[in-house]
C-alpha cells in the first residue's frame, strides 16, 4: 500500500512537471517560430535599419518600423498615464475609506469593465471619444484633427486597463495587515498619513510590478486601438496626430502578405518585436515580485 502511494505521488509529480515544462516550451516555440518566419527580412535589411528607419514602402522593399514603434509607445504611455492615478486612488478609496455599500456596486462594475470585449471599447471610442476630440478638444490646440489620434487611442486604452490596475492594487492594499494600520494610527497618524506612509510604502514594489504587467497588457492591444488611432505610418508630432501601433499593423495587413513573401517576414518581425517586449516586461515584473517576497518573507 505504501509503495502504491509513493508511486502515485511520483506519477502526479512527473505529470505536473511535464505540464509545467510544456507551458515553458510553448513560449520558447512561439519565439523560435516567429524568429524563423521573420528571418528572410534580415537577408536584405539590418536590425538597426528595421528599427530606426521611418520608410515604410512594402512594394519597394522598404520596411522601417520606427513609426509603428513610436505609435505603440505613445499610445501605451498615454494609456498608463491616464489609468494609473485613477486606478490607484480608486483602490485606495475602496480599501481604506469605502463602505460595504460602495464596494457592493463598484466591484461588479469593475468585473463588467474587465470582461467587455475590446471591440466594444473600440466602438465606444469611435462613437464618443473620436468626435469629442475632433470637435471639442483639438480645435483649441490645432487647426484641424479628424479625432482619430494618439490621444484617442490612449484614452480608450486607459479605460481598458483601468479595471485590471484597480483590481491588482486592491489585492495589494488588502494584503497589508490591519495591525500595521492600527499601530500607525495609535501613534497619532491620520488615516491618510497611514495610507501614504504605511500602505503605499509597503506595497510600492508590488505597485511597480502591477504597472509593468499592465504595460505589457496594453502594449499588445489590437482591435480597440486599431479603430481609433487613424493608422497612418508616421511618427506622431503631437497628441492630435494619427498613429499606427504595431498590433494594428499586423491585424490590418495580415491578409495581404501572401503575395509578398518579404512582407510576410516583415509582419512576423513586428510580431516578434511585440513578443520580445512583452516577454521582457513580464520578466522584469517577476524579478520585482521576487524581491518583494524576499524582502517581506
Amino acid at each position: 500500500m505504501t509503495t502504491f502511494r509513493i508511486l502515485k505521488d511520483k506519477t502526479a509529480a512527473t505529470i505536473m512537471f511535464a505540464l509545467t515544462m510544456t507551458a515553458l516550451l510553448l513560449v520558447v516555440a512561439m519565439g523560435i517560430g516567429l524568429f524563423l518566419k521573420s528571418a528572410p527580412i534580415f537577408e536584405n535589411h539590418s536590425l538597426s535599419e528595421l528599427l530606426f528607419s521611418s520608410n515604410w514602402r512594402p512594394l519597394r522593399g522598404e520596411f522601417g518600423f520606427l513609426p509603428f514603434l513610436m505609435g505603440t509607445l505613445y499610445v501605451t504611455a498615454i494609456g498608463i498615464t491616464l489609468a494609473l492615478p485613477v486606478s490607484l486612488l480608486t483602490a485606495i478609496f475602496l480599501t481604506e475609506y469605502g463602505g460595504r455599500k460602495v464596494k457592493k456596486y463598484v466591484f461588479p462594475a469593475l468585473d463588467i469593465l474587465a470582461g467587455l470585449p475590446s471591440v466594444i471599447y473600440g466602438v465606444w471610442g469611435t462613437l464618443l471619444i473620436v468626435p469629442w476630440i475632433s470637435e471639442k478638444i483639438a480645435p483649441n490646440f490645432v487647426a484641424f484633427s479628424t479625432g482619430y489620434t494618439v490621444l484617442a487611442g490612449g484614452l480608450v486604452l486607459g479605460v481598458m486597463i483601468l479595471p485590471l490596475l484597480t483590481s491588482l492594487f486592491i489585492e495589494l492594499f488588502s494584503s497589508v495587515s490591519m495591525e500595521l494600520r492600527e499601530s500607525s494610527m495609535s501613534l497619532g497618524a491620520t488615516k491618510w498619513q497611514t495610507t501614504k506612509k504605511v500602505v503605499l510604502r509597503k506595497t510600492f514594489p508590488g505597485i511597480l510590478a502591477a504597472v509593468i504587467l499592465a504595460v505589457s497588457r496594453a502594449f499588445g492591444e489590437t482591435i480597440a486601438v486599431l479603430m481609433v488611432c487613424g493608422n497612418l505610418p508616421q511618427i506622431p508630432g503631437s497628441l492630435f496626430d494619427a498613429a499606427y501601433p504595431l498590433p494594428a499593423l499586423i491585424a490590418n495587413n495580415y491578409g495581404e502578405m501572401l503575395s509578398l513573401p518579404l512582407y510576410e517576414a516583415a509582419l512576423m518581425f513586428a510580431a516578434l518585436i511585440l513578443f520580445v517586449v512583452i516577454l521582457l516586461f513580464n520578466l522584469v515584473s517577476r524579478a520585482v515580485l521576487y524581491r518583494i517576497e524576499k524582502k517581506f518573507s
